[in-house]
């Protein structure tokens, strides 16, 4: 008995650490990042509102660097949330929104703005074009989450590695942490260039 107890002990000792880290792993995960929602979120929504950008009715944009915009979305325990919708918006090649506060100048062929309703995976995908960067701004793209009526998060997404990013007012005041969670690659692969975000929101 003696001996048995001193093994159960022993094994007991070793696994702790193990199971510390199982709960940690298995804590909320640490929601994305807000930031403002700036000035140009449509007034009024375009026609053509899918998820792909560089196509805007039956005009197809040829201008800037396509790439793919993908990912998730969970909540703070990883599961997908079904039934979200995920907005995007950004400047054309030439750094201008379509909104009338910056002149109304986008080309008409970029659609600037997309909408997609998250599947039961809870993944997203956008055909758009990479950012780039206009007055006072670093490359980026506007982000927002929906759920019924309820709006979720609004926040930006940036390019890793941009040398306009140090110097971005809104980018700097962000935490190394919260740099990480909103700075990704655009990476070329089999489908072309590609951004992974994954976004977790409080649901």
């Amino acid at each position: 008995m003696p001996n048995r107890r001193i093994v159960l002990a022993c094994a007991a000792a070793l696994a702790a650490p193990h199971l510390r880290l199982a709960r940690a792993s298995s804590g909320p995960l640490r929601p994305t990042p807000s930031q403002t929602e700036g000035p140009f979120y449509p007034v009024s929504l375009p026609a053509d509102t899918d998820g792909d950008l560089l196509r805007n009715g039956s005009a197809v944009y040829q201008r800037g660097t396509p790439a793919w915009v993908e990912g998730t979305v969970v909540d703070l325990n990883g599961a997908p949330l079904a039934g979200a919708v995920v907005e995007i918006w950004q400047c054309d090649h030439a750094g201008h929104y379509h909104h009338p506060g910056d002149g109304g100048r986008a080309d008409p062929a970029f659609q600037g703005f997309g909408r997609v309703v998250v599947g039961r995976d809870g993944r997203y995908r956008f055909r758009t074009l990479k950012p780039v960067p206009y007055s006072g701004r670093t490359p980026h793209i506007h982000v927002k989450v929906r759920l019924d009526r309820m709006e979720l998060l609004t926040t930006q997404l940036y390019v890793a590695d941009d040398p306009g990013n140090a110097k971005d007012f809104l980018w700097r005041r962000l935490s190394a942490v919260d740099r990480e969670a909103l700075t990704v690659p655009f990476q070329s692969g089999a489908n072309g260039l590609t951004a992974r975000f994954p976004i977790v929101v409080q649901a």
